[in-house]
């Protein structure tokens, strides 16, 4: 075996395999010895066929293809070791010619993170405020899930709730999709596509009416702009909402003395919710500044494997995981190639700045101990309700507690880069 490696950037490694003639006999002996006992000829016994007939009732080309199945692996292995190479991945393979065979494995390899002086790295800190208007916008909302719903002998009005049975109308013919399905009916609302509400307003209970949503080709929605789409909606009963008064007696049914108490408590929620916030954006800012000054070299399947999460996770609200996931993207007129591409930018973001991060974690020589390692398992277990013993058993494993280890290695380290490069405003 002749072997040829030859850096080809991004991280990665093109090897050239060449086999010998007397090689790849050998894993041709192999692939027939598997194929003699998996195949029927007729006249034989399975695996007392000679090999001239199984080549003839199979072919030549089955023959090798089978030989491959354990050559192509097998001889990449031994041309890693051989040349200590540390993939961190499955290559991909392509066969160049067969006679003699060479075949070629691009070999994905650890990145490399050329990290740039962030000591110089300075965040303006945006101020947390509170006024009376998000407070009010608070209250009202407690309001509108304290409302009673009182049945109603109108038209829908926007405000109500209704209950319904809607299909969508695909190639003439009706795809049911909600039957009592409750909606609100809100001005503006692009749930479940922007239009559909007000289309709502003047039914009247059991009237069944087809809504057409037309969009025009520069629409703001991409993946809205030029279609139509039309529901077939019957209105099975219309509900109004009666919104509680606010004064003190509503701040009591909330748990408050009174409406002072509650406003003060509000304000101090929506101000903790806003410097987790301001947080958020800082960690953001802190990332951007120090991926610009560094140098980040990773191999393409990274993007992949991230993209694959991102997949996941958008799956997970789907009763059918990714199947649902599909199915909602061909009403939207996409594949999941398509989808994917749309995810790859985000990806990268994603792979870059992990990479980055985990650079600053070595630079900074973190160190996370057992006994935080058991902290954080035991606070995963906890909110984990009747499931904890199996969180706590699934976090024994070696590889799952090192997991913790770098999420907890991670957060110290951007909790040193927060501490020493955002400036607090004032």
């Amino acid at each position: 075996m002749k072997v040829s490696t030859e850096p080809i950037g991004n991280s990665q490694l093109l090897l050239n395999i060449e086999m010998e003639t007397s090689e790849v006999d050998r894993y041709l002996d192999r692939a027939y010895q598997r194929l003699a006992k998996r195949v029927s000829v007729p006249g034989f016994r399975k695996g007392r066929v000679p090999k001239e007939v199984l080549v003839s009732y199979v072919g030549k080309e089955a023959l090798f293809r089978e030989a491959l199945e354990d050559l192509i692996p097998e001889a990449y292995a031994e041309a890693v070791e051989s040349h200590d190479i540390e993939p961190i991945a499955q290559p991909s393979f392509e066969i160049v010619q067969t006679e003699p065979l060479v075949f070629k494995a691009v070999v994905p390899l650890k990145p490399t993170v050329k990290l740039g002086d962030y000591s110089q790295v300075k965040i303006e800190a945006e101020p947390v405020e509170v006024n009376d208007a998000e407070i009010d916008a608070v209250l009202e909302q407690l309001r509108q899930e304290h409302a009673v719903l009182s049945p109603v002998e109108r038209p829908v009005a926007f405000g109500d709730e209704v209950t319904m049975d809607v299909e969508e109308i695909k190639e003439g013919r009706p795809i049911p999709l909600r039957q009592d399905l409750l909606y609100e009916v809100r001005e503006g609302s692009r749930l479940p596509l922007p239009g559909f509400a007000e289309k709502l307003v003047g039914m009247v209970r059991d009237e069944e009416r087809d809504i057409l949503l037309s969009y025009p080709e520069d629409y703001d929605v991409a993946e809205l702009a030029g279609r139509q789409h039309i529901f077939r909606v019957k209105v099975k009963d219309i509900k109004e909402k009666k919104l509680p008064d606010l004064d003190d007696e509503f701040a009591r049914v909330i748990g408050s003395e009174d409406l002072a108490p509650l406003r003060r408590r509000i304000a101090d929620v929506i101000k903790a919710r806003k410097e987790s916030m301001a947080r958020v954006e800082a960690e953001k800012k802190i990332m951007d500044a120090l991926v610009e000054i560094s140098q980040v070299e990773y191999p393409p399947v990274l993007v992949e494997r991230e993209i694959d999460r991102l997949v996941a996770d958008e799956a997970r609200h789907f009763a059918e995981g990714v199947a649902g996931l599909e199915r909602y993207l061909k009403v939207l007129g996409k594949t999941m190639a398509e989808h994917r591409e749309e995810l790859r930018a985000e990806a990268v973001q994603r792979v870059v700045r992990s990479l980055v991060l985990d650079e600053v974690v070595e630079a900074e020589k973190v160190e996370v101990s057992d006994s935080e390692v058991d902290e954080e398992v035991d606070r995963m277990a906890a909110s984990a309700g009747d499931r904890a013993e199996s969180v706590r058993e699934a976090f024994r494993s070696e590889d799952r507690r090192e997991s913790v280890r770098w999420f907890l290695k991670r957060r110290k380290a951007m909790d040193r880069l927060v501490e020493r490069l955002v400036v607090k405003p004032g």
